[in-house]
């Protein structure tokens, strides 16, 4: 038995995600040392990124070759937004952001770039390419969430973030999403594994800028 799709991609990138795990912005979080700015900002990002990502994980979801797959990444799509909303209800408000204030705030570069490669790829490419695009945001997520819970420093000021990363649902929908990625590329063909590849390490990329931009607080320059 071959090797699975899930298994390659994620050796192919396992040195860029020991990058993305040793990250400032995650050392600090562990730590929580991580200054209010940094994680106001990265929250605000996030927010606007779950709402792209839902509509990515939306067109996944109408491409999907059988019934499980459809509703697996519907269900994924209305999470998604369903996290987004407890933002709002939770950190955003706490900042005094209400949600017609958070329309208001700039979509950062490195977000506005990962949103438009996942909506481009999903869109313009196969079921497979667009599986795995979007998976690395499931599975780098929970494998940094489950780093960062496992040596947090006590009274984390952030633990309410890191115990829904490193929680046993999200766990449980990164190994759904996996098992779905791997059983689309079973059938793929050589030149659609090829993109498959290009796809997921993009994303893989873009997931250290998410955090790497966070860490600096990058807007647009002009």
């Amino acid at each position: 038995m071959g090797t699975t799709f899930s298994a390659q991609a994620w050796a192919k990138n396992a040195e860029l995600y020991e990058k993305t795990r040793t990250l400032p912005f995650n050392e600090e979080l562990a730590a929580g040392t991580l200054s209010h700015e940094r994680f106001k900002y990265y929250m605000i990002q996030d927010a606007h990124y779950l709402i792209g990502y839902a509509r990515a994980l939306a067109i996944v979801a109408a491409k999907a070759t059988e019934a499980d797959g459809v509703e697996e990444f519907t269900k994924a799509a209305n999470n998604a937004i369903v996290v987004e909303r407890a933002l709002h209800s939770s950190f955003l408000a706490d900042w005094g952001i209400s949600p017609s204030g958070f329309a208001q705030t700039p979509v950062a570069p490195t977000t506005d770039h990962y949103v438009s490669f996942l909506l481009a790829t999903t869109y313009g490419d196969c079921y497979e390419v667009g599986l795995a695009a979007v998976l690395p945001c499931f599975w780098v997520y929970a494998e940094v969430g489950k780093d960062i819970f496992a040596r947090a420093a006590p009274s984390n000021p952030f633990q309410a973030w890191i115990d829904t990363y490193a929680g046993e649902d999200f766990q449980g929908a990164v190994r759904r999403a996996i098992d779905a990625t791997d059983q689309a590329a079973a059938a793929a063909s050589p030149a659609v594994i090829e993109r498959m590849h290009a796809a997921f390490t993009r994303s893989c990329q873009l997931e250290w800028m998410f955090w790497d931009s966070a860490y600096r607080t990058l807007l647009w320059p002009v």
